[in-house]
């Protein structure tokens, strides 16, 4: 009975280390090695310079890296781990919507603290996930007005290239409905899902390439993830698809998916992010100049998804410090208005509905694997949990402070979605 009494109400394991764990939870190997090892890195670094000025809370912090291999159940598993076993008290990972839906029960049940840093398909928003990447009004909606627009090339014929899984089809479903809105007929547009990993591009660059012979000036908008992108790009070319005939913008293409491939059959096309590292800003440089130190390696590149670790960790540190604690709920309750600067010379700032406010850029691919913004916001965008195009989505609203409710029900007055 005594040891039962000690056990509850003595300190919390997490409370009771030397040190603060840190969760890292990417993938090290498999198809999503290629886009998740710098994000595994950039942590280890974040942590390092945290360290250096002192740790948190007067402790140092620990990382606690795991490698959930591409496998998408096994990231629930390895979520379970770094909490249950590890007592780590916030966990930084994940990069498809996959592998985040696969984790999201785990952070529920056991109610620890996820920051995710990819963009994603929105729909979304849970009291223990903090959403640092994208959503679709950040990024699919905005590249699509600019390639719509005269200086995008105003293209009339869409093609909805992805991987199938739920960020594509989600965030796909959504540009239909929008485009619809806007008036584009439903035979200008086609819609193409291959598996990951998918290296045989032939007869669909060929279904594009017929798809867009028809008269009017054609794009390809890709959620292709991982390295299934390669060949993807690599057989535009062989059929003889230039930027200029068939644009693409990416979301899912960075400065690290690029980093030692051959560029010069990708030169033009586009991708849309909330950061590039070619940014001119003092932050940026620093950052940059760190990332190289710390790699040892002047050819490292730093890409979007970094950027959004960099901005959820100084939020959660912050947080941290304004709770005087590790504990979830205080953490979770502290960090909603928390701002940070971001690397491209503004300041995000944490919403109610557990997305940040970011600027959005579309980049054009340079012969070195960098890009050139030729489009940006004028001011940083709020990201917006439910989309204002879906049924069943429109009336939503996330807001956990006032209504404590992720799916706030705006015409019947009910938290609980439609």
């Amino acid at each position: 009975m005594a040891a039962c009494a000690l056990a509850i109400t003595g300190p919390s394991p997490a409370a009771a280390q030397d040190t603060i764990k840190v969760g890292i939870l990417h993938s090290l190997s498999g198809t999503m090695a290629i886009s998740e090892t710098t994000l595994k890195d950039v942590m280890l670094m974040l942590i390092e310079e945290q360290n250096k000025k002192g740790g948190l809370l007067g402790k140092k912090l620990e990382p606690v890296v795991v490698d959930p291999a591409s496998n998408w159940p096994l990231f629930a598993e390895k979520a379970r781990e770094l909490i249950t076993q590890h007592k780590v008290a916030a966990v930084f990972g994940c990069w498809t919507s996959v592998s985040r839906k696969s984790v999201l029960p785990v952070f529920k049940e056991l109610n620890n603290i996820l920051f995710y840093p990819v963009q994603y398909e929105g729909e979304e928003s849970e009291r223990n996930v903090f959403y640092t990447g994208a959503a679709p009004n950040q990024q699919a909606i905005p590249a699509v007005d600019y390639l719509m627009s005269k200086d995008g090339g105003d293209v009339k014929r869409w093609v909805l290239a992805g991987t199938d899984y739920v960020y594509p089809r989600t965030t796909n479903r959504i540009l239909e409905a929008y485009l619809k809105a806007k008036g584009v007929a439903a035979a200008d547009i086609m819609i193409n899902y291959t598996p990951f990993g998918h290296s045989d591009w032939q007869t669909i660059v060929a279904d594009i390439k017929k798809f867009g012979s028809a008269g009017k000036k054609t794009a390809v908008v890709s959620t292709i993830n991982g390295d299934a992108n390669v060949p993807f790009y690599k057989e535009l070319s062989n059929a003889g698809l230039k930027a200029t005939d068939i644009p693409v913008v990416a979301f899912s293409v960075g400065e690290e998916e690029l980093a030692g491939v051959d560029t010069k059959n990708l030169i033009g096309h586009l991708a849309a992010w909330n950061y590039f590292q070619s940014v001119k800003d003092k932050g940026n440089d620093e950052f940059i100049a760190k990332w190289k130190a710390f790699t040892k390696n002047a050819k490292r590149v730093t890409n979007d998804p970094m950027e959004a670790h960099v901005i959820g960790f100084n939020m959660w540190v912050k947080a941290v410090e304004k709770a005087g604690t590790i504990d979830t709920d205080k953490v979770i309750d502290s960090i909603v208005g928390v701002e940070v600067p971001n690397l491209t010379g503004g300041v995000s700032k944490m919403l109610p509905n557990h997305h940040i406010t970011k600027p959005v850029m579309i980049g054009e691919i340079r012969n070195d694997g960098q890009f050139d913004v030729v489009w940006q916001t004028k001011g940083l965008v709020p990201g917006d949990a439910w989309s204002d195009f879906l049924e069943g989505s429109k009336d939503l609203e996330a807001d956990w402070v006032g209504k404590k409710c992720g799916n706030f029900n705006t015409k019947t007055g009910k938290c609980g979605g439609v």
